[in-house]
Formats: structure tokens, C-alpha cells, sequence
């Protein structure tokens, strides 16, 4: 029965990762159903017709940490816009709440990530997930990804591409 379970689980991780091998701008972004640390449900399809800024973040992630201070700045220039700003994570509730009470992040956090993340990652031939953080994707109002980007320093190239959205 173990064996049988192993195989159905490697099945469906591998169906997830060619279905989704290399998301590509102009692409439909994946739709997913995530919990906030509040318990409240986020559901990606009910966001359509606005623009959605989709952060993938870790604690342990020394670029995420330096990141978010710019990324909060962001948040407070379009504040009462039609912006939705989320930020991922794998982690779970237990991991997040202690990191920010040190490091506010004024993103909507989603906690326990992994089914979504693999949704947009981009996967390698054999399965593995090839996805660095922080990652980025925008989401322009119609539900297609605008901006699909990761690393450093890439606040200013994102507020920008917001800006422009919301003129489309």
C-alpha cells in the first residue's frame, strides 16, 4: 500500500510540474485558494480587475529581508488603489508570526504555500522545483501575469510595471 501511495504522490507532483513547466508572461496566472495569518480566504479569481503584486518570500531569506522594507514602501503608494499585495511563503504560521514582529510586512501574508508554489514555479526536467526568492509576479486586472521576475533589488522595476497596469 506505501508503494502504491508513493507512486499516485509522485504522479500528481509530476502532472503539476509539466503542467506548469515554465509560466510565461501573458500566460492566465495559476489560480489558487490561500489562508491569511488571520484566517481569512484569499481566493486569486475574486481578485480580477485588480492589479495583483504575488511575492514568494521565506524568513530565512536574506534578499527577501532587505527586500521588504522597499516593498512596504510600495504598498503605502497605492494604498486605496486597486492593488492587492500578497506575499507567500512555505512556511507555516508558527514560523511567520515571530519574523514579523521584528520585520512588519505590510503585504496580505499567505502561510503555507507549497501547493501554489507549485503552480509558478518553473520546474527542471526532472521535477525539481527551480524557483529563487524572493520571486515576483504581476498580475494584470484581466488575471494574466504582466511581470514574472525574482532577486534583488527589483522594487523600482516593479512599482513602475504597477503604474502601468493600472492605466491599462
Amino acid at each position: 500500500m506505501r508503494v502504491v501511495s508513493t507512486i499516485i504522490i509522485s504522479l500528481l507532483l509530476f502532472s503539476a510540474a509539466s503542467a506548469q513547466q515554465n509560466l510565461q508572461v501573458g500566460q492566465a496566472a495559476p489560480e489558487f485558494v490561500a489562508q491569511t495569518l488571520d484566517g481569512q480566504t484569499v481566493n486569486l479569481k475574486e481578485l480580477q480587475g485588480k492589479v495583483v503584486v504575488l511575492t514568494f518570500w521565506s524568513t530565512r531569506c536574506a534578499i527577501c529581508h532587505a527586500e521588504i522594507p522597499k516593498l512596504n514602501q510600495i504598498v503605502e503608494r497605492y494604498k486605496g488603489q486597486d492593488v492587492a499585495f500578497l506575499a507567500l511563503t512555505m512556511e507555516n504560521e508558527a514560523k511567520v508570526n515571530p519574523y514579523l514582529r521584528k520585520t512588519p510586512f505590510n503585504y496580505t501574508i499567505l502561510t503555507n504555500g507549497f501547493g501554489v508554489v507549485l503552480k509558478y514555479a518553473n520546474m527542471t526536467k526532472d521535477g525539481a522545483i527551480n524557483m529563487g526568492f524572493p520571486s515576483y509576479f504581476l498580475i494584470n486586472k484581466q488575471g494574466a501575469i504582466s511581470l514574472k521576475t525574482e532577486g534583488w533589488d527589483k522594487a523600482s522595476n516593479i512599482e513602475t510595471q504597477i503604474s502601468r497596469l493600472l492605466t491599462e
